[in-house]
């Protein structure tokens, strides 16, 4: 239960630093609110997540996958440039969170 409970929060981290991005210095407000919801969500789950699973673990899988899932958007949505580079990048820390799961 615990990974899954954080799988879904690194996806919440994903959510809020893109609202972030969205609320122009919090002047928006329906990304604001999506990005207040979207971080009290993803620490509650990591704090949950942290109760069964190493903070080193549970943190670097959060955030390997909301960095991973963040810079995906933005290329998809034209708001970063995308290259092979860069997707072959993302595979390596997607590859990394999939390696700490098999070693817990």
């Amino acid at each position: 239960m615990a990974w899954i409970v954080l799988v879904i929060s690194g996806v919440l981290e994903a959510v809020w630093a893109t609202a972030l991005g969205k609320s122009d210095g919090f002047s928006r407000p329906i990304p604001t609110i999506v990005f207040a919801v979207a971080l009290v969500a993803s620490m509650g789950g990591l704090a949950f997540a942290m109760r069964t699973l190493p903070v080193g673990t549970a943190y670097a899988v959060w955030v390997g996958i909301g960095a991973t899932l963040t810079v995906a958007y933005a290329m998809i949505t034209g708001d970063e440039t995308a290259s092979w580079i860069k997707i072959a990048l993302l595979m390596g820390i997607v590859g990394c969170v999939v390696g700490l799961k098999l070693l817990h």
